[in-house]
């Protein structure tokens, strides 16, 4: 079993272990406990005669550190595997620390001088992996398991040393020290493929070092820059475009990016970013200030871009919000439910207290077909609801009277549960709804919310049918709750867009499990520009409402209030209007900032925020 760091650890017995705290009071510490992201570790070198367990752990210890390009961790490792061990091949994180087991340590004193090699085995529950372009992937837990193999090796004194000569590349943290080692940021790229000239930023979710990175010696916002000026992920590249030519990166020798007193941020740049135009300059801009808007203490109120002999381009914070995805509207507050007559209402705004909701204009508001759900485009200048068996999807104008016109999309189930979904719209302005009849399950897009549905690919169903569906701001992705032998889980997956505009093909690629921990996941809302609110439960487990990020990572901050009975949630696009539920018991309620749930209206269902 690994030990425990002492505070002391440099000067007591246990000099060989791999790590020390240097603020708070003197007392055992496990690195696999949770820790302040404020807590700073520093490694300590292997004593002299140090037996391999010793070693093991030391170096164990040392990987948690803020090791100054892993110096002292390299110590734990023979001359040849020091020169070869890369600690940026990406990062394992386990549910606890690696689990250290081989010989004992009376069997090392008890081998002699003829035993020189030995192995130990790292063991865990792996439950994420992190990769080279630090982009984050959650993982059922798994076990995990990897040799260490020792050597006796001489020394430059001449003396024999335990050291370890096979090591695999990356780091293997525990999730306490994962989370108090990184944060997640969002670095921004262009949605691909906009027709109408618009141009809409998309967050792509990466992690970086809290402080200071020990391999490039970058601080935060600098490392986020770079990672910025790599290129999106993998698995949102097909989907997003980004404005610095190829080739671009940050001067050679920046590692550190600071605000001026007027909180004016500049980028030095290599030779390559001098080929942008100045359109596509103020574009680069706007990818810096959207990256940045989260990792500053103080808001950064405008980007400027240097080129090699001059200033590139400069954008300002407030002139940067015509990017913004999916558009606003001018009540962004409102939300819309059905009531108990199955009419559309709206709610004006949340406000203290109870609320007078009124009934929105035309016929989904007097109730012409009772419906079952309803999804709000972006603008709020049109609804679309399913009837309240389920069977038919109707869009209307929020705007204007006029009788309901006929359904956009019909379903021929014969139960109620297996017709449609509760429509979702995207910031593109088109409309998506599920048909989840068991004769023919099928996904469907409505370009613009009207015309014939087209039927969108999802090829890695494998057996799961959609349940539910939900439309990120930025239509380049999708959040699907599926279900398959009696489970429902979620699946984050992206929009890809083909073919012709007269004959557009578009399917849904690459599904990753978002919330693998929740055995059962029933309600779920887009919240901000790359955050989910999910309600579901783990194995064995009650009911929780949490908020995940896109790429399936939560943090400690991400559990919510406890409420009871949520049948489901709405969260606007601005993070800071209240998050919504319906409930069983208390009708709809609400959770605002820093406050407790409260009632909002005792009768209600299918609330939503427009989208």
């Amino acid at each position: 079993m690994r030990t425990s760091a002492l505070l002391g650890c440099a000067v007591a017995v246990l000099a060989g272990c791999g790590s020390m705290p240097v603020t708070g009071g003197v007392k055992p510490v496990d690195a696999a406990q949770p820790g302040d992201s404020q807590v700073q570790v520093y490694a300590v070198a292997p004593r002299e005669g140090a037996p391999p367990s010793e070693i093991v752990d030391g170096f164990l210890e040392s990987m948690t550190s803020d090791d100054p390009a892993f110096a002292t961790t390299r110590k734990y490792l023979s001359e040849t595997a020091r020169e070869t061990w890369r600690p940026s091949g990406g990062t394992t994180v386990l549910a606890q620390a690696p689990h250290r087991s081989g010989p004992l340590l009376q069997d090392e004193a008890n081998r002699g001088a003829r035993n020189t090699e030995t192995t130990y085995t790292l063991t865990g529950d792996k439950v994420a992996v992190v990769d080279e372009q630090s982009s984050y992937r959650p993982l059922a837990p798994t076990a995990y398991s990897q040799a260490l193999h020792l050597v006796l090796e001489k020394t430059a004194d001449g003396k024999q040393e335990w050291r370890i000569d096979v090591v695999p590349d990356g780091l293997v943290l525990g999730q306490s020290d994962f989370r108090r080692l990184y944060r997640s940021v969002n670095k921004y790229y262009f949605a691909a493929g906009r027709t109408n000239g618009q141009s809409t930023l998309v967050a792509d979710p990466v992690y970086v070092r809290n402080r200071t990175d020990p391999v490039t010696r970058m601080d935060t916002v600098t490392q986020t820059v770079r990672t910025l000026l790599a290129g999106p992920t993998d698995w949102l590249r097909p989907v997003v475009d980004t404005r610095f030519p190829a080739g671009t990166a940050l001067r050679e020798d920046v590692v550190a990016l600071p605000q001026d007193d007027q909180n004016v941020l500049r980028v030095p740049l290599n030779g390559k970013a001098d080929k942008a135009s100045g359109s596509a300059c103020r574009l680069m801009a706007a990818q810096v200030l959207y990256t940045l808007q989260d990792l500053t203490s103080a808001r950064v109120e405008r980007v400027e871009l240097m080129g090699q002999k001059r200033r590139l381009c400069a954008l300002d914070a407030d002139d940067a919000e015509e990017f913004s995805a999916g558009g606003g509207s001018e009540g962004p507050d409102s939300q819309y439910f059905i009531n108990d007559k199955g009419q559309v209402e709206r709610i004006p705004s949340i406000t203290e207290g109870s609320v007078t909701p009124e009934p929105v204009a035309g016929p989904l508001g007097a109730g012409v077909v009772p419906m079952g759900s309803v999804g709000v485009s972006r603008d709020e200048e049109r609804a679309a609801a399913v009837s309240a068996g389920g069977r038919s999807l109707y869009v209307s104008s929020l705007e204007s009277e006029g009788e309901l016109a006929e359904p956009l999309v019909t379903s021929t189930a014969g139960k109620a549960a297996d017709r449609l979904s509760p429509p979702s719209w995207d910031g593109r302005g088109d409309l998506w709804v599920a048909d989840r009849d068991p004769a023919g399950p099928r996904l469907l897009r409505l370009a613009g919310g009207a015309g014939e549905p087209l039927e969108v690919r999802v090829p890695d169903l494998n057996g799961s049918r959609i349940e539910h569906l939900r439309m990120s701001a930025d239509g380049v992705r999708i959040a699907l709750l599926l279900l398959k032998d009696g489970r429902t889980t979620l699946q984050i997956g992206r929009i890809e867009r083909g073919g012709t505009p007269e004959a557009p093909e578009i399917s849904v690629e690459d599904l990753r499990q978002a919330a693998p921990r929740l055995a059962d996941v029933t309600a779920i809302s887009w919240s901000g520009r790359s955050r989910l609110v999910v309600v579901g439960k783990e194995e064995g487990g009650v009911q929780q409402v949490r908020y995940v990020e896109a790429d399936g990572s939560t943090s400690s901050s991400g559990a919510l209030p406890g409420v009871n009975q949520v049948e489901s949630v709405a969260a606007a696009d601005d993070e800071l209007l209240p998050l919504m539920a319906e409930t069983a018991g208390d009708g709809i309620v609400k959770l605002s900032p820093g406050d407790n749930w409260q009632t909002v209206l005792k009768e209600g269902t299918s609330l939503v925020y427009p989208g």
